[in-house]
């Protein structure tokens, strides 16, 4: 047996027998490969100073989750905690060993359900800005800004103060004065120690239209954090894919490597437990040292968990409700509530997670204040093609992938030219495409977006002139698939993967040769959705060209995704309501993949082919669920 096993068969067998007392203990005990905190909004920092209720709710929140570190709110929405409701709270973590930092949400009240935020031409709202940044420096040596520190207020004042500046880029000048002045300065005045982290939400495509600033703000901070809450992809407004969890992570930690603090997760919008537990799983796949679950109210309320709408619950998933219940350390007569399902999802991939590298994917480049083709990346995650985005030119990858936000880029071209001449491959997406048209693009290609549209239910795969096979499913509608006509002329320009309809091709994937690399374009249908539409086999042939010579590629429907690490090392997870069987082919002679979980083999279904060699395996992963394999 591993001493992982071991370790935690003695916790499980400890908490058939743990008193409160000793349960408190365990709440001190800190995970191996991250750390776990919880924030506290205002209003429950001063529910918390009452000795009877933070000592009642500590005793509830111990026996369900272990935890390192709490952020402790001082202000929010125009509520302050009191200095002595501050020092009360925070003294009684200390004295249980528990870290503690500060915590700030510059919003302003709702209106009809719409966040506001505080308005920077506003003396008031600048003082209360002042304010609550002072008075968490007095108490903390570290304060993160939750994420509010945005401006989207259009007062009279600031349309006078905007000019003839769009409103981007007024916003992001504003924010970067009101950063250095009325926080970071005023913070620093009071406690030359402290550390001031800004967390940036989930909504990175929109950041810069709103004043958040990945560029010279994330850099005047002391680091950044990271909002990894996607919720439900289907009935949320923002329909943030499952990926971005994992992606997102990815891309702060190229933003400011060793300087993005971890991820933030609450428990809203959730229609099954599993939804939540896949985002605290996302965060940690991409290696962030820290999570921070949103918020103690939440986690320790007694209101009875929910296990949702899990069709899949008769089954052997990852996230095991009839196991996690077995975890709880309450009391007889209390019911386990989100604390519970927050502790036996940490704990469970914090056996394995100190055995993956460092993850690696397909290298793509999103400049800063960029926006094009919205969370592309995310679905293209979806799909079974590992992603690492990054805010520079990855000029030494072997492949790199260029969606449309590349356009505010304005030397965009003569870099993919740079990369072709240099032996390497660009694949552009069919948004990246239209915006250089006219623009330097057809310097190395020509090409020409008609402005038509053309509906698909056939899909070849061609590869040379009078080949062609049918990539569809056998005995498998589909409905039709709107794509962009692109127009190429022929011999120029090689489609490797095309749409049929009605006697009429679109490309899906094209080739051009160009120097010594290879430009390929990317058609991404109208509605990005529609990628999950796409058959199968289809889907396998854009991972293979889009992963040459990776690792580890899939083969598989959509809504499954692949974690992979540089040390021979991947992660399969299927965001699938029912069990699907997939290939996996890993690079080189492998006889067979170990389970990191339950140790596990399974042995190769076909030996190395193709060049370079690859080996094929079969393996069957459980609806919401994943599968964490070594091939070494």
């Amino acid at each position: 047996m591993t001493t992982t096993r071991k370790r935690f068969l003695h916790i499980g067998i400890l908490g058939l027998a743990l008193t409160l007392t000793s349960a408190w203990a365990l709440a001190d005990a800190a995970y191996r490969n991250f750390r776990a905190a919880i924030y506290i909004p205002v209003e429950t920092t001063r529910r918390l100073a009452d000795a009877k209720v933070r000592e009642q709710e500590y005793r509830r929140m111990a026996a369900q989750l272990r935890f390192d570190k709490v952020y402790i709110e001082t202000y929010r929405s125009g509520r302050f905690a009191e200095d002595a409701q501050l020092e009360a709270v925070k003294r009684f973590f200390l004295d249980h060993g528990i870290q503690v930092a500060g915590g700030i949400a510059y919003s302003a009240p709702a209106t009809n359900g719409q966040f506001n935020t505080l308005d920077y031409e506003n003396p008031q709202d600048r003082e209360e800005c002042r304010r609550a940044i002072e008075l968490a420096a007095r108490h903390f040596d570290e304060v993160i800004l939750d994420d509010f520190f945005f401006y989207s207020t259009k007062s009279d004042a600031d349309i006078a103060a905007k000019g003839t500046r769009s409103w981007t880029q007024y916003r992001l000048e504003k924010m970067r004065e009101v950063s250095r002045d009325l926080v970071l300065g005023a913070a620093r005045a009071v406690n030359p120690r402290v550390k001031v982290i800004i967390k940036y939400p989930n909504w990175y495509e929109h950041f810069q239209a709103l004043g958040y600033d990945l560029d010279q703000e994330a850099k005047l901070f002391d680091g950044i954090y990271t909002g990894t809450e996607t919720r439900d992809p289907e009935i949320t407004d923002q329909l943030l894919q499952q990926y971005e969890s994992y992606l997102i992570i990815r891309y702060f930690d190229n933003i400011r490597p060793n300087g993005n603090g971890g991820g933030w997760v609450d428990t809203y919008a959730t229609r099954y437990v599993d939804r939540y537990a896949e985002q605290l799983w996302g965060t940690l796949f991409a290696k962030a040292p820290e999570i921070t679950l949103f918020n103690w109210s939440d986690l320790v309320a007694p209101t009875p968990l929910a296990p949702g709408d899990r069709a899949w619950g008769a089954q052997r998933t990852s996230f095991d409700w009839s196991a996690m219940v077995l975890t709880s350390r309450l009391p007889a007569g209390e019911t386990p509530g989100w604390a519970l399902a927050a502790g036996y999802s940490l704990g469970q991939v914090d056996q394995f997670l100190g055995r993956l590298g460092k993850p690696i994917g397909i290298a793509s480049y999103k400049p800063y204040q960029s926006s094009g083709e919205d969370f592309l990346p995310d679905y293209l995650g979806n799909l079974g093609i590992p992603i690492e985005l990054t805010p520079e030119f990855p000029t030494d990858a072997r492949l790199v992938l260029l969606t449309e936000s590349s356009r505010q880029d304005p030397d965009i071209v003569a870099k993919i030219k740079h990369q072709l001449t240099s032996g390497k491959d660009v694949v552009i997406t069919s948004g990246l495409m239209h915006a250089l048209q006219g623009h330097g693009l057809e310097d190395i290609v020509e090409l020409e977006w008609t402005g038509r549209k053309i509906g698909v239910r056939d899909f070849i795969g061609a590869y040379g002139a009078g080949r062609g096979s049918s990539l569809n499913e056998p005995g498998k509608e589909i409905r039709s698939l709107v794509f962009p006509e692109i127009r190429f002329y022929t011999n120029d320009a090689w489609p490797l993967i095309r749409g049929v309809a009605e006697a009429k091709g679109v490309p899906i994937l094209l080739m051009d040769r160009y120097s010594k690399g290879a430009l390929y374009v990317l058609n991404i249908p109208d509605n990005v959705g529609d990628l999950y539409e796409l058959p199968q086999p289809l889907a396998t042939l854009i991972r293979n060209y889009l992963q040459p010579d990776f690792p580890v590629r899939i083969d598989a429907p959509a809504r499954v995704s692949l974690f992979a690490y540089d040390n021979g090392t991947f992660i399969v997870e299927s965001f699938r309501a029912e069990p699907v069987t997939i290939g996996v082919s890993v690079a080189g002679a492998h006889p067979q993949l170990r389970d990191l979980v339950t140790a596990e083999t399974v042995s190769a279904e076909a030996g190395p082919g193709g060049k370079p060699a690859r080996t094929l395996f079969r393996v069957q992963i459980p609806p919401h669920s994943y599968r964490v394999f070594s091939s070494q």
